[in-house]
């Protein structure tokens, strides 16, 4: 299992990296934007996708938007500190399949990569 976490704080990205390896995921890329993601994507090999929503370069929504164009099935989990209703129902309409505010803690990360993993 390949994840790709997406947040433009490398501080951040360390703290989803650490947490997916202490769940027993080891296998962990990482992009600093959308952009960066969809190259990483391109390789092969992504099996979900943990992303922010602000972001330079190209933000998470956009990220989310151009990525549904091209992979129907890839589990995306948005990690934000945006928490208005409307943000997370927009984030859904966009194709995310599931929505996690900062900060979290580790339980929430397993129990939200367990119920996309389930579909």
């Amino acid at each position: 299992m390949k994840f790709l976490v997406v947040d433009d704080s490398l501080t951040m990205r360390r703290i989803i990296k650490n947490s997916l390896q202490k769940l027993g995921f080891a296998d962990v890329s990482e992009a600093s934007n959308g952009l960066e993601a969809l190259e990483e994507i391109g390789k092969g090999g992504i099996n979900i996708v943990l992303t922010d929503w602000n972001m330079p370069e190209m933000d998470g929504m956009t990220f989310v938007t151009k990525l549904r164009q091209q992979d129907a099935q890839i589990p995306i989990l948005m990690i934000t500190t945006n928490a208005a209703k409307e943000d997370v129902l927009e984030a859904f309409k966009a194709g995310i399949s599931d929505y996690i505010i900062k900060p979290f803690t580790p339980e929430v990360l397993k129990e939200k990569i367990e119920g996309v993993l389930k579909g």
